[in-house]
């Protein structure tokens, strides 16, 4: 069932980027110092200016390719910085202040719980030196400098921790050995309890022949993401019972799970979706209602 008009406008390759109350920030990389990575943001006011200060770098390393190495909330920049891939947590005007431990571990692709005063990532842990790193679906509380509790475990790798608009739900993918995320990943929602930890969970979509990408949350709090069930990575959404298509078209939506953190879809309102895909070698930006 086609749910969609598709009308493209121009052609335009995807990038990553946080908008906040009228505010954009992005990574920029910076070649002639040495590859750091710093933290830009447009104002409303459309002045510019650079948030991370030399020598933070900020870049994760989680699955070696990283992206997804900061978080916004308020005016708060949470970020992971290169050098010790702790997170820090920088506010207007002061110092970046670490509030994860001096610990091997890394962290990615991080979303805000304002609910709960608390992000949510993908951890990867290094500590123990004679075993392969455990990846995880972890908190961290903003405050202090702990390593995080675990939501998620058992899996090999996890990716795109998703929480609902009203804090009741959180969406993430994975997969295991030997599949890579364009072989074939899951898509699992799990009903939080008040104390944030996971309740009833069931998975939406997705095997071991199946790649999900990108799940994010609609405005009114529906479960989108790409799949490429048809052999195309097409948009779909899930009203808790059943999956439906947008637009069944014969084009590319989605871009294979290198890093963390890539979006090709965002909304406008509830009823418009701003996306972006690729046909016959051509990205494309266009609407979808």
């Amino acid at each position: 069932m086609v749910l969609g008009n598709l009308r493209s406008r121009l052609s335009w390759p995807p990038f990553q980027s946080i908008s906040l109350a009228g505010e954009i920030y992005w990574r920029e990389l910076r070649p002639e110092e040495q590859g750091r990575s710093t933290i830009m943001k447009q104002a409303a006011d459309r002045r510019i200016v650079e948030i991370t200060p030399p020598p933070f770098n900020a870049r994760t390393t989680v699955h070696e390719y990283g992206g997804g190495s900061f978080a916004v909330a308020d005016d708060t920049v949470y970020f992971s910085n290169f050098s010790d891939q702790r997170i820090y947590k920088l506010k207007p005007s002061m110092e970046p202040q670490p509030i994860t431990p001096k610990v091997n571990m890394r962290y990615a692709d991080g979303v805000m719980d304002r609910h709960r005063g608390r992000m949510i990532c993908v951890r990867e842990d290094h500590t123990q030196s004679d075993q392969d790193a455990t990846n995880t679906v972890t908190s961290l509380s903003l405050d202090g400098e702990d390593s995080g509790k675990v939501l998620v475990s058992g899996n090999d790798f996890y990716s795109s921790p998703r929480l609902s608009p009203d804090g009741s739900r959180l969406a993430w993918i994975t997969w295991n050995h030997p599949n890579m995320p364009w072989d074939g990943t899951e898509l699992w929602v799990t009903e939080l309890n008040t104390d944030g930890s996971p309740g009833r969970t069931q998975l939406v979509a997705g095997g071991l022949n199946e790649s999900i990408v990108q799940p994010e949350w609609s405005p009114d709090g529906v479960l989108y993401f790409i799949s490429d069930r048809t052999g195309w990575w097409n948009l779909y959404r899930w009203h808790g019972s059943r999956v439906e298509p947008l637009h069944d078209i014969c084009a590319e939506f989605g871009r294979p799970h290198w890093i963390f953190g890539r979006s090709t879809y965002a909304w406008a309102s509830t009823e418009l979706i701003i996306c972006s895909y690729t046909t016959k070698g051509t990205w494309n930006l266009a609407e979808l209602d």
